[in-house]
């Protein structure tokens, strides 16, 4: 009788643990098909920004064998300046877009280094005062150690970016707004100041590492404004304007004194330095440089 009642008793304690472990394996290859298909959808990422960095050197390749057969470059590139060229196949299967500006259309960054330079004294005091109007307007906490830093990487005595780049940018100075943007980030943690990166710096300052002069004819209206000393309202009317008038006549009929600047700045002369950006496929884009004729500085950014 007690044979029988154990037996009664173990048969669903043997179904309840069947059904346990049945659980216990499915919750598991549930878990496993979840990570799995978060691998695959990994792999398919992978593999579509593989085929589309294919995609951006077989672009890359032929936009500069079209740049090659223009003996012309001021007037391509001039052209470029104003008006993006767009592709587009029939059906939206392939759509591509090509805008290039002037490396040099604000004032060149690595003129604060040049203080010690008596051959060119106005770019220092040129780029000195555009600098400190900047940081006062903005409120800059610590303008004094931003400012070190900034000489720091110009002058190539310390790097705040990464070491395998220390070399180039060491003879060339700030040559990127990608290397700017890095000490930004730097000096705002150090000193707890996030109004450094409210300042839109690249609308005022270039990063050319050998920029002279200004291609003021394609600068920003607040960069205009600062360096003229004209109302932001004016010159945001007169950059607009479908059939405006050269910057010269412009700044001269608004107060401005062009003659004082005249100096800085590329007037008709091609300067030859050119960024380059293609937008292209689901939201793909990559960046180069070209200057005086060669292509550097590719670089890839996936979709955006």
């Amino acid at each position: 009788m007690d044979k029988t009642q154990h037996i009664t008793l173990s048969s669903p304690l043997r179904r309840g643990f069947a059904l346990m472990i049945t659980l216990s394996v499915l919750s598991v290859v549930i878990a496993l098909t979840v990570v799995l298909l978060g691998y695959f959808s990994e792999v398919k990422k992978d593999s579509d920004t593989t085929k589309a960095l294919i995609q951006a050197d077989v672009f890359y390749a032929d936009i500069l064998s079209q740049f090659s057969k223009f003996k012309d470059k001021k007037a391509l590139f001039n052209h470029l300046y104003r008006f993006p060229v767009s592709l587009r196949a029939a059906k939206g299967r392939f759509s591509m877009m090509l805008k290039c500006e002037p490396l040099a259309k604000g004032m060149n960054i690595n003129w604060l280094g040049l203080e010690q330079d008596k051959a060119h004294p106005n770019l220092f005091l040129e780029a000195d005062a555009l600098f400190a109007n900047l940081v006062q307007l903005y409120g800059v906490e610590d303008a004094d150690r931003f400012r070190e830093m900034l000489l720091e990487e110009i002058g190539g005595k310390k790097k705040f970016v990464k070491k395998e780049q220390s070399r180039l940018r060491q003879k060339n100075g700030i040559i990127s707004y990608k290397q700017f943007s890095e000490i930004v980030s730097r000096y705002q943690l150090e000193v707890d100041d996030p109004k450094v990166s409210a300042i839109p710096w690249e609308r005022y300052f270039s990063f050319s590492g050998k920029a002279q002069k200004i291609d003021a004819e394609y600068s920003s209206p607040e960069f205009i404004s600062l360096l003229f000393d004209i109302d932001l309202t004016s010159v945001r009317e007169w950059h607009n304007a479908l059939d405006k008038s050269a910057l010269s006549t412009f700044v001269i009929e608004n107060g401005g004194n062009y003659e004082e600047k005249k100096s800085l700045l590329a007037g008709g002369a091609f300067l030859g330095e050119s960024l380059c950006a293609v937008n292209y496929g689901a939201g793909y884009r990559f960046t180069f440089k070209y200057i005086e004729g060669e292509a550097k500085y590719f670089e890839f950014y996936g979709k955006h």
